[in-house]
């Protein structure tokens, strides 16, 4: 089975500078490319080496950018039909809209965020931007579980309206045990699964490259614990957002999430 890494720099209507952070986790997977061709001897990455291309989408002009929304959904239907595993580099989260549309109310997503991003609060705009856009999603969305957010505005009833499940860092924090078993029972009962990963999800202490850090976030074990829980043949596709390098510190950021996708890929195939 193939594996697109598609680089989808939109960074639009919030968060800007993320546009970067998608385009330099690009440039980690055609590393990864390129140290595996040059080995001689056998190494793990050679399992998915001939399996895995990039596909990068830029937007650099008015039309590029007026058609995003579209461009996102052709191409996350035109691998889903043939059948590729997906890794979807975005630039913020907004830029994870289009999967999510195309998805359906079939698919089971994963979501690691600190925020639910389905804000209507007086300082927010009702415009879509990455901060809303689960209210703007076109036709039904799939069933949403929250893992990790830091929310401390929405009432029950706003998060309902949007998510089937929400298990905030206390929750997770109090009884891991609990929240490991009810993803991995939901997960095995998905169809499909997708496991979205906006990277604000971590501490800023292991990941500060996000323009809204929030504290008491998730370590990266805890993280690599919970994709473990949830792993299963049925994960059709990883998305990872909200990178934004300019605000990184000694690379953190992207030591964690280059080697997290190298994990990812390698689940796929091992």
């Amino acid at each position: 089975m193939n594996t697109t890494a598609v680089v989808f720099p939109f960074d639009n209507f919030g968060a800007a500078g993320t546009g970067a952070g998608a385009q330099l986790l690009g440039d980690a997977v055609r590393e990864i490319l390129e140290d595996t061709a040059a080995e001689d001897l056998p190494t793990r990455p050679h399992l998915y080496a001939e399996s895995l291309r990039v596909e990068e989408h830029p937007f650099e002009t008015l039309d590029q950018l007026a058609a995003w929304r579209a461009t996102g959904r052709e191409a996350v239907k035109r691998l889903l039909a043939a059948g590729d595993r997906i890794l979807w580099l975005a630039g913020n989260h907004l830029g994870v809209l289009p999967v999510y549309e195309e998805l359906g109310p079939g698919t089971l997503v994963i979501q690691l965020d600190a925020h639910l991003d389905c804000y209507d609060l007086h300082d927010c705009t009702e415009d879509l931007s990455h901060g809303n856009f689960l209210l703007h999603a076109e036709g039904p969305l799939p069933k949403i579980v929250n893992v990790g957010n830091r929310d401390l505005f929405l009432l029950p009833e706003d998060v309902k309206r949007v998510f089937s499940a929400s298990f905030p860092a206390e929750v997770i924090a109090a009884d891991f045990a609990k929240v490991v078993a009810d993803l991995r029972k939901r997960a095995t009962k998905a169809a499909r699964v997708w496991i979205d990963i906006d990277v604000d999800v971590f501490d800023p202490a292991f990941a500060p490259a996000v323009h809204n850090p929030s504290p008491f976030g998730l370590a990266p074990p805890i993280v690599l614990a919970l994709l473990g829980a949830i792993w299963s043949d049925k994960v059709v596709g990883v998305s990872v957002s909200e990178f934004d390098p300019g605000r990184d510190a000694r690379d953190a950021t992207l030591n964690v999430l280059g080697w997290l996708i190298e994990r990812i890929l390698l689940k796929w195939y091992e």
